[in-house]
């Protein structure tokens, strides 16, 4: 998550990071999904949701920590960012 959201990727758009960020996330979630995942997902999903708000506050030369401007429903909405906590909704021992 780092790596896709350092300096060096300043110059992709937002809609395309946050592809190759979904791509990362999903499979990332299929293959943990087995067991009590939800509280590491709720911490993945917050840590994503800082790092992208950062990044998007770096690209466009914005101060602040950027919640204001990218709430949650701009991620999740607009850009289309995956939402962990729900991939499990249905998966009865992801629940902790």
């Amino acid at each position: 998550m780092h790596n896709e959201t350092g300096r060096h990727t300043m110059t992709q758009s937002a809609e395309k990071l946050v592809k190759k960020l979904n791509g990362k996330l999903s499979g990332w979630a299929n293959y943990f999904r087995l067991g009590p995942v939800s509280p590491a997902y709720q911490a993945i999903d917050a840590h994503t949701r800082h790092r992208l708000r950062q990044w998007l506050c770096r690209k466009h030369r914005d101060k602040g920590k950027g919640t204001p401007r990218y709430p949650d429903q701009y991620l999740y909405e607009t850009l289309r960012l995956v939402r962990l906590p729900g991939l499990t909704r249905d998966l009865p021992w992801a629940k902790a």
